[in-house]
């Protein structure tokens, strides 16, 4: 515990916050460094282990950082809005990265991926007032105030271009499907996940959802999957975006340094350690800088109907399938490509890339198993090249970010990431090759859109937990 302290207090000095502010940051249990046994050290050189102990500590330091910055602003907004926080509890969601099958998951496919630290932080505490208030430090027009079971309508304009649709949604699921709202609490949040591709509404959404559990004195048991079911009601009955699941998945289940699996049949989650020391390779977040107002709003949505519209009319001519992830043997694949191939070439192009994306998964957990970092980034790079050319989801500056990393020796595998359009691509990449992606991403994406050289940004993740509570901070 006093080892955790030093971390933080440490932190905070090197970000210039007052020793007066660093003493109100109280410890809290985090798991201590994993350091290598005898056996596996005999194996390594001494400059090896050097390095990743170092890695290591240079993942836990900047944890500290972005946790230290996450409360002390949290504290200070709360202040200066009048919200009463103090004693209370931060709750911290992850981000997540997909591995496979992106856009699988309104698709019946199964869903691999991890969760990452970018994250939504909340910290809050019940009142007295019969009043939700809470203030957003990432969209800081004003405190959203509203009384539970007074909150607009679902879909409606009042709603369409305000971040307060979240925290009506949720409180708006929460009693459609008979759990109290009635009590009130201050929150005050901030977040540093990119504006697209790694989840940050999902975050959000989970995150206020067992707030407003917990506030009202209700929890559901840990991993229960209505929280998933629930959360996503949020995007698709009350926002109105044509999401799946996969998102709150990767969010919601997310352990440290594992990856997750679900299968749709099943609701089956399961854990997928990985075959080699997590400080062998990289995962990288390339913010473009630009922001995606909404899957409702976007070439998402598009494709979600035509999902839905090529399965309904396989079905009307025969097919005895429940979404396009049922096609998997080549013998009816073929047989619809080329009887739709020249009615419907847009429609055979969405499933040209998710047949073969679901040919690639299993290939994609068995390499992250084993290990076989290379393999992992190489399928990647073939996902990539499907979203882009099959599935049609990217966007200019996504596909600026994949090319720019592309160049880059030591970079395994780069594709855009989540929704499209906008927000952010991803890569794998080996440790040796971070400082060359930066470099190249801080000439080659400014050259080409000036007006977001200061917008956009480098996010180097691991994989981590995807819900924390964190107490005595606040």
């Amino acid at each position: 515990m006093a080892f955790r302290w030093s971390r933080l207090a440490g932190a905070a000095r090197r970000l210039a916050i007052p020793a007066v502010v660093t003493a109100s940051v109280a410890p809290y249990e985090r798991r201590p460094l994993q350091f290598e046994t005898r056996s596996s050290q005999s194996s390594q050189s001494l400059e090896e282990r050097v390095r990743v102990l170092e890695t290591k500590a240079r993942a836990m330091e900047l944890n500290d950082w972005m946790e230290v910055r996450a409360v002390e602003t949290i504290k200070l907004a709360a202040k200066q809005h009048g919200l009463d926080i103090s004693g209370g509890i931060i709750r911290r969601t992850s981000s997540r990265f997909c591995l496979g099958v992106e856009h699988g998951d309104y698709n019946g496919m199964e869903l691999f991926g991890v969760g990452t630290d970018r994250f939504i932080w909340m910290g809050y505490k019940p009142n007295d007032s019969g009043k939700i208030r809470i203030f957003s430090q990432n969209f800081p027009e004003k405190v959203v105030e509203f009384r539970p079971q007074e909150v607009p309508a679902p879909k409606s304009s009042s709603i369409s271009d305000t971040w307060a649709r979240f925290p009506y949604g949720v409180e708006y699921v929460l009693r459609s499907n008979g759990f109290d709202t009635s009590r009130g609490f201050d929150a005050v949040l901030m977040g540093n996940i990119p504006g697209g591709g790694m989840s940050r509404s999902a975050s959000l959404v989970i995150n206020l959802m067992l707030t407003m559990l917990e506030v009202n004195k209700k929890s559901l048991p840990e991993g229960d999957f209505r929280i998933v079911k629930m959360a996503q009601q949020v995007e698709n009955d009350y926002i109105g975006a044509p999401c799946g699941n996969l998102d709150q998945i990767m969010i919601y289940y997310a352990k440290d340094g594992m990856g997750t699996r679900y299968d749709p049949k099943t609701n089956k989650v399961s854990y997928i350690p990985l075959g080699v020391d997590t400080n062998e390779f990289r995962i990288a977040a390339l913010d473009t800088g630009t922001v995606r107002h909404g899957l409702e709003k976007t070439t998402y949505a598009v494709r979600v109907q035509e999902c839905r519209e090529f399965l309904a009319l396989l079905q009307k001519n025969g097919y005895r399938i429940q979404s396009l992830g049922e096609v998997k043997d080549r013998k009816t694949y073929d047989e619809i490509i080329a009887k739709y191939g020249k009615s419907h070439p847009n429609l055979c192009k969405r499933l040209e890339y998710l047949f073969f994306a679901q040919e690639r998964f299993e290939a994609m957990v068995k390499a992250w198993r084993e290990g076989n970092i290379a393999e992992v980034g190489a399928i990647f790079r073939r996902d990539g090249i499907g979203l882009r050319d099959e599935y049609q989801i990217s966007g200019p500056e996504l596909e600026t970010m994949v090319n720019i990393a592309r160049t880059i020796p030591g970079v395994l595998g780069e594709r855009m990431l989540g929704g499209g359009d906008k927000g952010a691509s991803g890569a794998i990449l080996r440790p040796d090759a971070e400082r060359s992606l930066r470099n190249a991403v801080n000439t080659g994406y400014k050259r080409s859109y000036p007006q977001l050289a200061d917008k956009c940004a480098v996010h180097v993740v691991r994989a981590c937990k995807g819900v924390e509570v964190l107490e005595g901070l606040l």
